[in-house]
Parts: C-alpha cells; structure tokens; sequence
C-alpha cells in the first residue's frame, strides 16, 4: 500500500472513531429513582437532554432504547410542553412532571407520529422511556421523581 493511501485510510478511520465517540458519550447520565405512592422506588437510567439542540434531536433516528433507560428532559422554568415523535422509529411513553418532581401526565406515543402529545398542565420535565415500560413498572400519574442537584 502506498503512503498516501495509507495516510488516507488512516485519516478516514481518525475522523470514524472522533465522530463515534463523541455522537452518544456527550450526552449526561445519571440514574433516576421514582417513588410510588405504594411507597415502592423505581429506577430508570435516563441521558439529560438540557440544551435545545439535545431537546430538539431526544430519540430521533434510535432504533433501540433498552427497557430501564430513557430520556430526561430539563426545562428551566415550569411550561406547557408538547413532544412528537418526527424520525423516531421507536414507540414511546412520556410523563410529564411538575417542578416538585409530581407526575402529572404519561401518555403513549406512536413511532413517526406528527400528532403533537402536550402536557395537560405546566410542567418543568418530561421523561420518555420505551413505550409501555410506566405501565409495567406501576409508575401512575401522582407518582414522584425524586429531585436531586444532577437534575435541578
């Protein structure tokens, strides 16, 4: 192999590996813990989507959200917020949730759906985890997520 092919392979694996590590590892996690008001604790691993660019992407284009794991998203103040699920080939559920860490909302949602899901009254968060997994983990509006400083 010649050297300028092989410096040019070698660039084109260089810039692979920047762009691979750097498309899902920059994005915070930390795990949640949701308190039932049975008085069970859930737990779900979620990444933080804060800043707009994270918030307008969330799960666009991912085809696999292992059961357990989510997406959080942290507003700086309590608003009516409304999701949809534009390139979004995975089924999802979302809850909505107030600033004291209150469920107030979780609704399903359909893979490529326009239809807009809003929340029915202000909220500061909004947590979409695989579609069904609320349900299955007895997680119900009323429910809390417990606030910690990594979320605030």
């Amino acid at each position: 192999m010649s050297r300028s092919k092989f410096a040019v392979l070698a660039a084109v694996f260089f810039v692979a590996a920047c762009l691979l590590s750097c498309s899902e590892n920059k994005k915070d996690k930390t795990t949640l813990q949701i308190i039932c008001r049975n008085g069970k604790t859930k737990t779900v691993k979620v990444e933080l989507a804060i800043t707009p660019q994270e918030q307008q992407t969330g799960f666009m284009f991912r085809k696999d959200i292992p059961d357990g794991t989510g997406m959080l998203f942290i507003f700086e103040k309590e608003q009516l917020l409304a999701f949809w699920m534009k390139n979004t080939p995975t089924p999802l559920s979302i809850a909505y949730i107030d600033s004291n860490g209150i469920i107030k909302d979780i609704f399903d949602m359909q893979p490529f759906s326009l239809e807009t899901i809003a929340s029915t009254t202000k909220a500061r968060y909004a947590l979409e985890v695989p579609q069904g997994w609320f349900a299955k983990e007895g997680i119900e509006v009323g429910d809390s997520l417990k606030i910690t400083d990594k979320i605030k």
